[in-house]
């Protein structure tokens, strides 16, 4: 009798020390997962945290490696909360891996990109069609979007989205302003971020840049109409497309306001998302009496003092125009 109890509870000891093995081994084997992955993970209890993992094929399928999963879930709970967020899991995640990830992974980072020189209407577009982002976008007024790239998670609001870009050129605004060189032309900064809306529209060239903002400032002291065909497209197109066609005589007579040939000083606001180069220049402008710009035919603009001046490479640009038309 004793020696049958001996071999029982000798069964029951290592008959208990192979399943736990097993139980190990299951934890910590490689997954079916072939390549890493980007998984959505909604928000939900712990079976449907488990399926949605077995659907993805990160986690094996079967009733099985649910029921190990979920042991393991409660006998590592003091590690933390599983997360509901989109999270990155690995080539052959084993189940200790993909527990950790759940718990500690970070939220995958998804990226937009607002070029600069874009309209309110423009950004409006390109917000709404990114579709990883949710919700109702408020209206934008325009140059209140600082253009760069950002980071975000998805299912991050719109209205959360555009705050980050708004706030970004607050700060912009607030720290190029500080940093002014005092204009009585530019009074606040409303006033700079037009002017540098015009800049951005008018040349790419950053170097460019603080001798066309000095064009427009002299023009203003003097009294002088600013007289810059971005205003007039945009007067057309209140920004919302491109301009399919050249501009022409008849519409440099658009009664608009942001029509710059008709009404002096500067439009009622910003034509477009200006960068924080343009800004810049808006705030620390060229030296100089230049009063005129125009294309040189190669990327960049010739810039003049005199009217004769400026005909004359306006008649240079033109016939380099139809030179390049010739052959």
């Amino acid at each position: 009798m004793r020696k049958t109890l001996f071999f029982l509870l000798l069964f029951l000891f290592f008959g208990a020390g192979g399943a736990s093995l097993k139980l190990w081994t299951d934890y910590t084997k490689a997954g079916p997962l072939s390549a890493s992955a980007d998984i959505v993970i909604p928000h939900g209890n712990y079976l449907s945290t488990i399926h949605t993992l077995q659907d993805a094929n990160v986690l094996p399928k079967g009733y099985y490696a649910e029921r190990v999963t979920l042991l393991a879930i409660g006998l590592t709970r003091k590690d933390g909360q599983l997360h509901a967020a989109e999270l990155h899991f690995p080539a052959h995640a084993s189940i200790e891996q993909a527990l950790t990830v759940l718990r500690h992974g970070k939220p995958v980072m998804h990226k937009l990109t607002i070029p600069e020189g874009l309209s309110a209407a423009q950004i409006e577009a390109l917000i709404n069609e990114d579709d990883l982002l949710t919700g109702t976008l408020p209206h934008i007024p325009e140059g209140s979007v600082m253009p760069e790239t950002y980071s975000y998670i998805r299912n991050t609001s719109r209205a959360d989205f555009l705050t980050r870009t708004q706030s970004a050129m607050q700060q912009a605004v607030a720290k190029i302003w500080q940093e002014r060189a005092a204009s009585p032309e530019i009074p606040d900064p409303h006033a700079l971020v037009t002017l540098a809306s015009l800049i951005e529209k008018e040349t790419a060239l950053p170097d460019e840049r603080p001798l066309v903002a000095r064009v427009f400032l002299n023009r203003l002291q003097s009294g002088m109409k600013l007289q810059t065909d971005p205003t007039v497209i945009y007067a057309l197109t209140n920004g919302a497309t491109p301009l399919d066609r050249p501009l022409t005589h008849s519409d440099l007579h658009t009664a608009n306001p942001y029509n710059t040939y008709m009404y002096a000083g500067l439009p009622p606001s910003p034509i477009c998302a200006p960068s924080l180069s343009a800004l810049t220049a808006a705030a620390h402008p060229a030296e100089g009496d230049v009063l005129y710009f125009v294309a040189d035919g190669t990327g960049g603009h010739k810039f003049s003092k005199t009217l004769g001046d400026h005909n004359k490479n306006v008649s240079d640009f033109r016939k380099t125009q139809q030179n390049s038309n010739d052959k």
